[in-house]
């Protein structure tokens, strides 16, 4: 080799900007961003999925709230039109250790990095999200802001100390459609009204393949409108924020109920059912978030593994739901012992914690749905 060409000047990549994430107890994280990226708030929780992070996104229960995924690398097998849970993303934010540029898989119609950027959602990279995680895990989900710089202001301090905070948030009334939505034939055999707090498409997709209509209807829907609808039965949905904010779809819930309509609910769907009956919610440390969830049905002892995306649970005992008599509990959770299902002692009335219908995740609970089907065959 010859003597090196003092005329060559090595070639360099502009520098990637410098961003963070900073927690309400202070303790923040260095990473990177590939965009400008403004001040954005939100509550601060990880899941543990290792793929669907394309239907996390999009999943209405993330409503506010910046995602780690503890998945290493995301990004590897791209989007697509297919397996979208909403027709948008619904996450505040996104951290990730490493986003993939590239992609392959034959159903791919884009990249995640730029369908994120096309709808506008920010991405820290190059976070440690193992540390954050665990982080999260021990001192609870809390709120987070995500700003570019080397390190925390004042400016982005007063701006996390302005957000809003999860606990006593109705952010049902933000996720939910503004019209009535029909989804199916009409010739189908079954009619089930689904009330939207924040619903996700699996569980419209999978009500039409066991032949029923879907009426979805708006979070404040009255019964007497429900009713006007001659449903076979009434589905509350998934959806963010606290059950507890949601007070007024608590009597619409009761008065169907008791009037004989059966009633399924689904995460907050669930927690509604609780509260409508007498029950209470609680905020849970750092919640369910994933697909790997194990889950005990205390009828036959069998176990789920469930997904799962909460940060509320209904309080409660293996033997019962304090407050009330009318429920009684028959699924806990194999991790914390939360509640995760209950029923009611003489309505057709039932809730489960956890999503059947995955997307992402196992379908070890798709039983459920038949379980509400057969019981508008009874009627």
């Amino acid at each position: 080799m010859g003597p090196p060409n003092p005329h060559h000047r090595r070639r360099t990549s502009n520098p990637v900007p410098r961003a963070y994430l900073l927690l309400e107890d202070g303790a923040w994280f260095q990473g990177t961003t590939r965009r400008p990226l403004l001040a954005t708030t939100g509550e601060a929780v990880f899941t543990t999925n290792l793929t669907g992070y394309q239907e996390v996104f999009t999943d209405p229960s993330y409503l506010g709230q910046i995602v780690v995924m503890t998945a290493p690398m995301i990004g590897n097998y791209g989007v697509n039109l297919e397996d979208l849970e909403s027709d948008k993303p619904q996450v505040s934010g996104v951290v990730v250790r490493e986003l993939s540029r590239t992609y392959s898989n034959w159903r791919a119609s884009g990249s995640l990095d730029e369908w994120l950027a096309g709808k506008g959602i920010p991405v820290l990279e190059g976070i440690d999200t193992r540390r954050l995680a665990r982080h999260i895990r021990s001192r609870g989900a809390m709120r987070a802001v995500m700003v570019e710089g080397e390190e925390p202001t004042t400016e982005a301090r007063a701006t996390l100390e302005a957000s809003p905070r999860m606990e006593g948030l109705d952010l049902a009334s933000a996720a939910t459609l503004t019209a009535e939505r029909q989804v199916g034939a009409l010739t189908s055999p079954r009619h089930v009204v689904a009330y939207d707090f924040g619903m996700k498409e699996n569980i419209v997709r999978l009500f039409v393949q066991a032949g029923c209509r879907v009426t979805v209807v708006p979070a404040s829907t009255p019964a007497g409108r429900v009713r006007e609808l001659e449903p076979d039965g009434v589905f509350l949905s998934n959806g963010p924020g606290d059950p507890a904010a949601v007070g007024y779809v608590l009597p619409e819930i009761r008065a169907l109920a008791e009037a004989g309509v059966p009633v399924f609910g689904i995460c907050l769907g669930h927690q509604l059912i609780g509260l409508a009956f007498g029950g209470s919610t609680e905020k849970l440390p750092y919640g369910h978030r994933g697909g790997n969830h194990p889950v005990r049905d205390l009828a036959d002892g069998q176990i789920l593994i469930t997904s799962q995306n909460h940060g509320f649970a209904v309080k409660g005992s293996s033997k019962e739901v304090p407050g009330t008599k009318a429920l009684e509990v028959t699924h806990r959770n194999l991790n914390d012992d939360t509640v995760e299902g209950i029923r009611h002692r003489e309505l057709q009335v039932f809730g489960v914690q956890y999503h059947p219908e995955a997307a992402p995740g196992p379908h070890d609970a798709r039983g459920h749905f038949r379980q509400f089907v057969q019981a508008l065959d009874s009627q």
